[in-house]
């Protein structure tokens, strides 16, 4: 059985202003850089290959935490945070009002959780790594909550009603075959 280590993004000019990103890019702070340093000193030597979501944010953390390194480095559009749609970009206390109706319902012009969830059991699915291997997925707060219900058997509807709290990192065994999640399921 891999580990898949999980690690949000950096911290972004647009979280520390109280935007919700979402699918647009998103530029780190000088404190969010400094964090993706951090992130580098504390995998060192623990991880055999990073995921990264394609979103800016995501790059750059990569790029800082193990650009000068040997790890190889891979981008993922399917670990992207959720389409926030109409809201990309709006204030977090206005997406954060609407996350509990955006399961199974996409948000305008957006998509659902649910809609992640299948998007990173795609991606799970085509990932291929060695039994003993340590991969690292830096993602967003969805893409953790997709992990949470794959890999950990949460109930999405349950994670996604939770504040998200950060930490630094969080670990998960990962079988090479994840359980398929039917749409309709939480």
């Amino acid at each position: 059985m891999a580990t898949l280590l999980f690690e949000t993004h950096s911290l972004t000019t647009d979280n520390e202003r109280g935007r919700a990103t979402g699918w647009l890019g998103g530029t780190l702070s000088a404190r969010g850089r400094a964090l993706a340093a951090e992130l580098g000193a504390r995998r060192a030597g623990q991880v055999d290959r990073v995921y990264a979501s394609d979103l800016a944010r995501a790059v750059d953390t990569a790029e800082i935490a193990f650009g000068a390194t040997e790890v190889p480095i891979e981008l993922d559009w399917r670990l992207r945070e959720i389409d926030y749609g109409e809201l990309n970009g709006a204030s977090a206390t206005a997406v954060e009002r609407e996350r509990v109706h955006r399961v199974d319902a996409p948000f305008p012009c957006g998509e659902s959780y649910r809609q992640v969830v299948a998007r990173v059991a795609a991606f799970l699915g085509d990932v291929r790594c060695a039994e003993s291997e340590r991969i690292l997925v830096i993602g967003h707060t969805a893409t953790r909550w997709a992990l949470d219900q794959l890999l950990a058997g949460a109930s999405l509807a349950d994670v996604v009603a939770r504040p998200f709290a950060w930490r630094e990192g969080w670990e998960y065994e990962f079988e090479r075959t994840p359980r398929p999640v039917p749409i309709g399921s939480s």
